[in-house]
């Protein structure tokens, strides 16, 4: 009996370095590293590291509150989305629900934007302060629930600290339009709570369906949470304990009741199935939202897309653990990446997952961090590709959780060891949050306003068509005209067969007064895209100041219509005329250029051929109001009353607020009484 006192004794520190202590023997005191035996924390320290986080994570991206929206999504989802403007109603929660906008789909984060809109209307202050906010509530779920599941105060302080201050984090949070990253954060530190509730007791439906609750949020908040199942079944394995490693595989299960052999532990992927499916719903839904956006593969090629993505890997790995030159943009290198880089990388991964699965039994926290990092940027690494970048900083958030887990592990390991290992872990950790603040307290400034955000940029890339891009239009809304020429030259120089580049160097030339420049871009952008609506309005203006009526050809019938418009408005009726005539031989449902005809028309006393063209409007959009109410006008210059009435009841119906309508409804009104 004492022999077998002794073995269990020896046993019981091996148990503990490998991370396998049952959960229900986990305590502040009962560390699964191997140490001295440490005095429990006092009850006010967690309290001060949670405090400690939060002041952390408001001194490095409070800043943010002052800034402004950028001119990259910010207007597309925000100030420009039409959802948005009138805050939450039930027509925006449905829309958020059941519309794919911007190619996307993620309902909860759109309802956060409405909310804020009720909040702080457009002040981008507000929509700041709650990024800022969500970010610094991760960091302390962060540090609770590694509390919780190790046992381990320091080391748990040390890795939300990583995830609290790290400039790759910095797109996450200063970025208005990323609200799903910090969102989605959120929902992935609840479910990873309610899952160590879960498992920590015997079963109960209720924990369960909670676990599964949070992860059907975070999966309407951002669809990368699809690997969370993936990191859970990782954190069976270290720190839960519900793994029990051998020397045959690198994740052998516990053993089973059958004569104390290994058996596979079916349970934990079992009770992984709900979560697989949810997160397949999710591909699915995400992948019907961003068919438009999604690359084909006759774009982009497979074997660029692998080699970016191997690369990628390890560039994510560098910025990692040194921040520099970290910016919004990064262009898609697609033939350009030499093979000797791509080998390099591909053999640098496969040596470090090596050397992780060979030191799973002394090391299991590096096993974990390991593939928690690789695997939970497998939907973003570019396999499928959705936009041009090569990679992004945002796709980092939740990832970077598994080096941080790694790191702070190791450092605890390393710190167990002796009294001077303290304090040169002490030291060492103190200084690297220091330098990482400061890099993040640096990287949030570049965000206070777009042409900072894009000049950056281009300082820490090259060729890089979206920022000269960007910049081009934020300078140009400043006035700065010259200068943004000269970005939108440049962005032409590096992509030549973007329409949108061509139109907005056709806008900043106008402005300058360039207008045969401005021309020949606009009738540029219309040979890349006969259906760019807004250049053929533009190069019509421009052609009708010139005297070129004529010019825009049978392929642009709004081209003629916006020439008529502007023929009109200087008097020119015939002219205008004309030329709504000819967009009508050329598109003859075109409802708007029926619909100004029939003005002129009704100007010149043609009230039949104009009555005509409204009908034939109304034909073509039966809810023009316009159109609805200029025929009642001609209806009651012909004295046919009761119709003109119908019509503007019509029209008031379609736009309750038309004030043209209900003023003339209310004049027939009068002179039917009278």
């Amino acid at each position: 009996m004492g022999h077998s006192r002794r073995a269990k004794k020896s046993r019981l520190p091996e148990d503990r370095r490998r991370g396998n202590v049952p959960p229900a023997d986990r305590s502040p005191t009962n560390d699964p590293t191997p140490g001295p035996p440490a005095r429990p924390p006092s009850r006010y320290m967690v309290p001060a590291v949670c405090a400690l986080l939060a002041l952390a994570a408001a001194l490095v991206f409070g800043r943010a509150v002052q800034y402004e929206f950028v001119n990259f999504d910010d207007d597309i989802y925000l100030y420009e989305n039409p959802w948005l403007a009138d805050g939450p109603t039930a027509e925006a929660a449905a829309w958020a629900f059941t519309g794919f906008y911007a190619a996307n789909w993620h309902p909860l984060t759109w309802l956060s934007h409405l909310l804020d809109v009720r909040l702080y209307g457009f002040w981008a202050g507000g929509h700041h302060l709650t990024n800022v906010l969500l970010h610094a509530v991760n960091a302390i779920l962060l540090f609770l629930v590694l509390r919780r599941m190790t046992g381990r105060l320091w080391p748990s302080g040390l890795a939300a600290a990583l995830f609290a201050i790290h400039p790759l984090h910095v797109e996450s949070v200063a970025w208005v339009s990323e609200r799903k990253d910090v969102l989605s954060g959120l929902c992935f530190m609840l479910t990873l709570a309610a899952y160590l509730g879960y498992v920590r007791r015997p079963f109960s439906l209720p924990r369960y369906l909670l676990v599964v609750l949070c992860f059907a949020l975070g999966l309407l908040a951002k669809p990368m949470l699809v690997t969370l199942p993936l990191v859970l079944l990782l954190l069976d394995y270290w720190p839960l304990g519900r793994w029990r490693p051998s020397g045959d595989c690198p994740l052998q299960p516990a053993p089973s009741t059958a004569g104390g052999r290994p058996g596979f532990p079916w349970r934990l992927f079992i009770e992984k199935v709900p979560l697989l499916l949810l997160a397949a719903a999710s591909c699915a839904v995400t992948l019907i939202a961003q068919s438009t956006a999604v690359v084909a593969s006759e774009q982009l090629p497979w074997n660029e897309r692998l080699a970016n993505a191997v690369v990628s890997y390890a560039r994510y790995l560098g910025q990692s653990f040194w921040p520099a030159c970290l910016a919004v943009w990064y262009p898609h290198p697609q033939h350009t990446l030499p093979w000797w880089t791509v080998a390099g990388c591909a053999m640098f991964l496969l040596g470090a997952s090596l050397l992780a699965l060979i030191w799973r039994r002394s090391y299991p926290y590096l096993l974990v961090g390991w593939l928690w990092y690789l695997g939970m940027l497998v939907p973003v690494i570019g396999l499928v590709q959705v936009g041009s970048q090569a990679r992004a900083d945002r796709y980092m958030y939740l990832p970077l959780i598994g080096l941080s887990l790694a790191v702070a592990w190791g450092a605890a390991q390393f710190a167990d060891a002796s009294a001077d290992h303290r304090r040169a872990c002490g030291i060492v950790a103190a200084t690297v949050l220091s330098l990482l603040g400061g890099c993040a307290w640096q990287q949030v400034s570049y965000w206070q306003d777009s042409e900072t955000l894009w000049t950056h940029t281009l300082e820490c890339t090259s060729r890089n068509c979206v920022a000269y891009g960007n910049l081009g239009l934020a300078l140009a809304r400043k006035g700065r005209t010259v200068e943004a020429i000269l970005n939108f030259r440049e962005a032409i120089a590096i992509k030549p067969d973007q329409p949108e580049l061509h139109y907005h160097l056709g806008d900043a030339l106008a402005v300058d007064g360039r207008v045969d420049e401005a021309i020949l871009n606009y009738q540029e952008a219309l040979l890349l895209d006969p259906d760019y609506a807004a250049a053929r309005k533009h190069l019509g203006f421009l052609l009708a100041t010139r005297g070129r009526t004529d010019e825009p050809g049978n392929r642009y019938p709004e081209a003629h219509y916006e020439l008529g418009n502007a023929l009109a408005e200087c008097g020119r009726l015939d002219e205008a005329a004309a030329h709504y005539q000819a967009a009508l031989a050329i598109r003859p449902d075109f409802a708007e250029a029926h619909n100004n005809l029939g003005i002129l028309l009704a100007e010149c006393g043609q009230l039949d051929q104009a009555i005509a063209h409204y009908q034939a409007a109304l034909r073509s959009a039966p809810d023009s109001a316009k159109a609805h109410n200029n025929l009642g006008n001609a209806l009651v210059r012909l004295g046919r009353i009761e119709e003109a009435a119908a019509h503007y009841r019509k029209a008031l119906e379609i736009q309750p607020d038309d004030a043209d309508a209900r003023r003339n409804l209310d004049a027939l009104r009068g002179r039917t009484q009278e």
